[in-house]
């Protein structure tokens, strides 16, 4: 059996009223009296009765909705994100249609098909790995679709952008290493393509200048897929691991990178940080559970949605044209734990 929604005209049967007098009533108009409008909106919240999204679109011209799309909602720093973006959007009236790409180009085209075919207001979007063709991104902004980017942006669109100091937290983090000794400090990042690698690895070369200390390439590993597909993780820290000059310590830079290569090297039964000692991208409160207690950059995500979605808001309803765009970059935090603390080898 099809559902069927109530409507005004069900409403307006039902009480032995105009269709146009209901209308009035449930929007309401001084014109109608205040007995008619409580027996009407009593009547319409007992049959549950809710406004026609399609008829409010075609009326107010826009749908109140807004697209996000992700690499994957699993992760904990996206779900942080999805967070932040719904507790501005639903306060101000807006849905939210939320989406993953799983890091393929191909699924995040079909995802911009789909949610511009239902006429969304406005799209935040974090670019899947795999992606380094933005001609439909650009089109869709150049058409009038309000766009707004966080942690991976697309540079040579010019519209609002949030992000996290990524240079300055892998600086950070990397200069924590050094201070303690470490010699050999080896990255496992995101696919090279992504702003976020190239700021996150601009951060470690920052601190290995600093240091005088040579950028040996071989210890600079990537997956493409950023870590959801373990096997090209084990890969490389196999590669890493069976160096003649093995690493002291690692930095990671994406967060699925991050827990794989824990578990991968707890497996290997490598000690942390007697053997090599770790900080990585990781925004689950669980990472102080783990043994070793895991050092992370932990990520300002619910505040970068929050952010964006404002950004996204203005942008929808601004009355003029917007040519002032912001590029937000948020503070990260570095939680030193057990993983990376030196002093305990």
């Amino acid at each position: 059996m099809k559902f069927e929604a109530a409507t005004i005209k069900d409403i307006a049967k039902a009480l032995g009223l105009s269709t146009s007098t209901v209308s009035r009533a449930l929007r309401d108009s001084y014109e109608i009296s205040e007995a008619t409008k409580k027996k009407i909106k009593d009547y319409a919240a007992q049959i549950n009765y809710r406004p026609n999204p399609v008829a409010l679109s075609l009326k107010e011209k826009r749908t109140l909705s807004i697209g996000v799309l992700v690499s994957e909602i699993a992760n904990t720093f996206f779900s942080q994100v999805i967070n932040g973006i719904e507790s501005i959007a639903y306060k101000n009236g807006y849905n939210v249609i939320i989406t993953q790409s799983k890091e393929s180009v191909e699924r995040e085209e079909m995802i911009l098909d789909y949610l511009t075919s239902r006429s969304i207001d406005g799209l935040i979007i974090s670019v899947s790995a795999e992606t380094n063709d933005f001609t439909n991104l650009k089109q869709l902004h150049e058409k009038g679709l309000p766009i707004v980017f966080f942690d991976r942006v697309v540079e040579e669109i010019n519209t609002h952008k949030v992000v996290t100091d990524n240079l300055d937290g892998v600086y950070r983090a990397t200069q924590h290493l050094l201070q303690n000794q470490c010699k050999r400090i080896s990255v496992i990042a995101n696919n090279a393509n992504l702003s976020i690698t190239k700021e996150r690895l601009a951060g470690y070369k920052k601190a290995l200048n600093e240091y005088k200390m040579n950028i040996d390439e071989s210890l600079i590993k990537y997956c493409d897929h950023g870590g959801l597909i373990v096997e090209e993780v084990e890969k490389v820290v196999d590669e890493l691991l069976t160096l003649k000059k093995k690493p002291d310590a690692m930095v990671l830079l994406a967060d699925k990178i991050t827990t794989e290569t824990f578990s991968i090297l707890k497996k290997k039964n490598i000690n942390m940080p007697q053997d090599i000692a770790v900080i990585g991208f990781n925004n689950s409160k669980y990472t102080s559970l783990f043994s070793p207690a895991l050092s992370v950059i932990s990520q300002p995500a619910f505040e970068m949605g929050e952010q964006a979605a404002q950004l996204l808001l203005n942008l929808i309803e601004s009355k003029r044209a917007v040519t002032d765009f912001k590029l937000e970059a948020l503070a990260p935090e570095i939680i030193i734990r057990e993983s990376s603390q030196i002093s305990s080898r």
